[in-house]
This record gives C-alpha cells, sequence and structure tokens, in this order.
C-alpha cells in the first residue's frame, strides 16, 4: 500500500499479555530478530536471531529471511471471512507487501505496523457535556465536578495540582485547562519528572547555555522559555530533587529564568500547571517537599478518581480508545465489544486505570480479525482475575443456604482456568485439522503458526499426528 508522505508509522509486537512499541523511520530498512543488535528486538525462542527485514518508503514490504519457524502473512489469494479464522501464508526468503493495521508473525509473535498516536488537540466543554469524539469523557457526578472546576481555573492565571493515581489521566485534564484558557494559541509544554535524572532534567527546565557541562555545544532555551505566552506542565512534581525544588521556587517567584551556565536571568510568561500521584501536602509536613514551593503551585488542587470508582464511564472509554485504535489500524468496517467482554471489562478494577483500558483495547483491536472482541482477545491475567472474581461472588451464595451443614466451594484457582483455556486452544487444533483434511501445513497456516509450532502443540496434548486424507 502507499503511505503518506505525512504519516509516521510505528511498530508493534505482542505475545501474551507482553506488547512493545518501537518508532519506525519513515524510509529504509529495519532488522528484526532475536538478536541485539537489530532494530526491531524480539526476545521470544520462536524468532530467530535474524528473522525478517522490514523496508518502508511509498510501500511497506517485509521480507523473510530464511526464519526456522517462518514469517507469515494474510494470504491475499482469496478473500477470508471475517467470521472465520484468517488465513496466512508463510514467506520463506520471500517477501510481500504489508498494510498498515494489517498482521504479520514471527513464529508465535505477532505484530503490525499502525500510524503513531497523535496526543489530543481538541476538547468538549468542560462546564457541560464532553464529547467522546473530542478526547474527553464524563458521566461520572466526581467528574463532572472536577471537570466544572477546571472550566472555571482555565479562565484565571492561577496555578493548578492535578492529583490522582498514576493513569487516571492528569495530562488530559492540564491539556483541557489549557485549551479552554486565554493562552489556547500559544504552546503547552510538558516534561514528565520522574523519567530523567536530576542534572538532565535540570537542563530540560530551566535550558543552559554552550558549555555549561560536558556535551553542551550549543545553548539551549528550556521549557519555560519555550513555552513562552502558553503554559508549562511539570507531572510527577513530586518526584524533583530538593535543588531542582528550590530552583523552580525561585522561578515561580520571580517569574524570571536562570539557564544553567549563565549569570543573567531571563523574564517569562507563562501558566504553571503540575500534577502528582502523591499526597504532597502530607509530604510537606513531612519534609520531604519544600512546603513554601507546595503552596505556590498548589493554587487550586484537583483530584481525578480513580477508573475504578467511575465504572459508568468504562464502556464509552472504551469505545472512545477502540475508535482510536480502528483509525491508527487504517481498519475498514466495524468492530464491538461482545456483551461479555464488555461484563469483563466493567467488573475489573483497573489498577492503571485509563491508561490501562487503553493498553486493553488497542490490543484486543490489533488481536481481533472478526466483527466482535470476544473474552479470548483480553489479556489472560485480566480473564484469570475475571473468573477468580467471578467464583468468588459465588461462593457465599452456595453456602448461605445451610450453613452450619455446608461449606463454601473452592475459588476457581489459575491452574483450573489455564485447563479450560488449553481445553479451548486443543479443540481448535481440532476444528483446524479437519478443516484441512488432515494436512498438517495447510492447518498450521490457517492457525497463523508454523508446521513446527503445530506439531509440538500437538504432542503436548497427547493428540495422535493425524494421516492426511483426500479433502
Amino acid at each position: 500500500m502507499t503511505i503518506p508522505a505525512t504519516a509516521r508509522l510505528e511498530f508493534v509486537v505482542f505475545w501474551r499479555d507482553e506488547m512493545r512499541t518501537f518508532e519506525l523511520p519513515e524510509q529504509g530498512e529495519v532488522t528484526i530478530g532475536r538478536a541485539p543488535e537489530n532494530r526491531i528486538h524480539i526476545e521470544h525462542p520462536s524468532v530467530s536471531r535474524r528473522h525478517a527485514r522490514l523496508m518502508l518508503g511509498p510501500e511497506l514490504v517485509i521480507e523473510d529471511l530464511g526464519a526456522a519457524n517462518g514469517t507469515f502473512v494474510r494470504d491475499r489469494s482469496c478473500e477470508a471471512n471475517l467470521q472465520q479464522t484468517r488465513t496466512m501464508h508463510q514467506l520463506t526468503r520471500t517477501s510481500a507487501a504489508l498494510a498498515v493495521g494489517e498482521s504479520v508473525m514471527f513464529g508465535e509473535v505477532t505484530a503490525l505496523v499502525r500510524r503513531a498516536t497523535a496526543p489530543p488537540t481538541r476538547f468538549g466543554d468542560l462546564d457541560g457535556e464532553p464529547s467522546e469524539t473530542s478526547g474527553v469523557v464524563v458521566r461520572n457526578r466526581a467528574m463532572r465536578d472536577v471537570y466544572a472546576q477546571a472550566e472555571r481555573a482555565a479562565r484565571a492565571s492561577i496555578s493548578v495540582l492535578v492529583l490522582g493515581e498514576t493513569g487516571v489521566g492528569k495530562e488530559l485534564l492540564a491539556r483541557a485547562i489549557h485549551a479552554r484558557s486565554p493562552r489556547a494559541a500559544a504552546p503547552f509544554m510538558s516534561i514528565n519528572c520522574a523519567a530523567l535524572a536530576e542534572s538532565l532534567l535540570e537542563g530540560e527546565i530551566f535550558g543552559y547555555e554552550r558549555g555549561a557541562f560536558t556535551g553542551a555545544i550549543q545553548a539551549r532555551a528550556g521549557l519555560f522559555e519555550a513555552a513562552e505566552g502558553g503554559s508549562v506542565f511539570l507531572d510527577e512534581i513530586g518526584e524533583l530533587a530538593g535543588s531542582t525544588q528550590a530552583k523552580l521556587l525561585r522561578v515561580l517567584e520571580e517569574r524570571k529564568v536562570t539557564r544553567l551556565g549563565a549569570r543573567q536571568p531571563r523574564s517569562i510568561d507563562v501558566r504553571f500547571l503540575a500534577a502528582t500521584n502523591r499526597d504532597l501536602e502530607a509530604e510537606a509536613q513531612a519534609g520531604r517537599f519544600r512546603s513554601d514551593l507546595y503552596f505556590r503551585i498548589a493554587g487550586l488542587c484537583l483530584t481525578i478518581p480513580p477508573l475504578r470508582e467511575r465504572p459508568e464511564e468504562i464502556e464509552p472509554l472504551a469505545r472512545c480508545f477502540l475508535d482510536a485504535a480502528l483509525e491508527q489500524l487504517e481498519r475498514r468496517g466495524a468492530l464491538d465489544f461482545s456483551e461479555a467482554t464488555l461484563s469483563i471489562l466493567r467488573a475489573h478494577a483497573w489498577p492503571g486505570n485509563v491508561r490501562e483500558l487503553k493498553n486493553v483495547v488497542e490490543r484486543a483491536a490489533i488481536l481481533c480479525a472478526e466483527r466482535t472482541i470476544v473474552p479470548e482477545h483480553l489479556p489472560a491475567g485480566l480473564l484469570r482475575k475475571s473468573r477468580a472474581n467471578e467464583a468468588h461472588a459465588a461462593a457465599p451464595s452456595l453456602s448461605s443456604t445451610d450453613a452450619s451443614s455446608s461449606t463454601p466451594g473452592p475459588v476457581l484457582a489459575p491452574d483450573d482456568w489455564q485447563a479450560e483455556m488449553k481445553e479451548l486452544e486443543r479443540k481448535r487444533l481440532l476444528k483446524a485439522l479437519e478443516q484441512c483434511g488432515g494436512n498438517q501445513t495447510r492447518a498450521a497456516e490457517l492457525l497463523g503458526v508454523s508446521r513446527r509450532t503445530l506439531v509440538s502443540r500437538l504432542s503436548e496434548f497427547g493428540l495422535t499426528r493425524p494421516r492426511r486424507r483426500d479433502a
């Protein structure tokens, strides 16, 4: 397929519950394999040291480099029924065109190319009904209160501190405040204070002059200067070192910033926003965070509740993320959640909050080749927790009928759930072999695995390798 010149692409690799994303260059070649020197390094036993090569340019092309367990792409010789398992074709030292959003398998590892995620740029009315299509979902009463306060704060110049657990969407709220402020036309600059070492972080925030330290070959403006007239957002501000806190306090008080290695300060005009998952008030009282800085940044504190406390937002958020994922994959046609899948999503505690939900939905969109996302497309760990919770909930009702003469039934253990998953896999193997008349090579292609993997699975399940019979 032809790739627009402005499209930014990324390579997504996943196996089991693990998922990794690699940025791709606009053009050129990247190698894929188990050896560390590959641009896309996949540490999985079914992947060869130099497994394949991806060629980028006007078109995407994947080439097999003689991998032991094969490189599989969609069979284009016929249009597969979306309600059935998608037919895969093995490349053997050959190449094939690859479309954005189209799955490719390296041994037992699935991957695809998708459009890179762009940060949200539009937001709904914070004091009314924020629109799912504009990047904000607000259904919960507590969230409505938070966004109503954010709407009022957006028009003022007061510093705002956003509180909440990791992954609840603190930066999204900060961006919404900036977007609704008089500074909306100016830059919104953000940085994660926990992602960089202290020495590097100070250079990014305050800037530096040429020769300020080893490697400073030219002067560079910091975050505050780059955001002139706009807003600066410091995420995880509770992770700042004490010395950096002191410098930041001076910037906020004087509205001037001094670059590293410079003598003269520079005047700045910015709106200050910050976020943390810590209780900064308690940290300040305990002496672990400067109390004077805390009072400076906490002109208004907004606390975003965790996703488990706003279950009514789970489904609309999931649908919002699904639409975005399908756009990234350039996938045509409708894709929806089964009711069983939605039940699992609603019941999950979401310790990773909105970020975890987004990752789960993106993974399911990649895995699902049919029209409906079913529980099998969700991570195995999430499914195990769901089944364990169901059994836990059922146990009291079993024992309450006659507490004196009966004991509660055992909660379904992870081993039991894995046994059910293995049984499901066994049935899929048998069905594929039946459809292919016992031809193991064709059955492996139908399942999207190598013939060696198919034979190994048959051995694991104690199944006799069938003899090929005429169709």
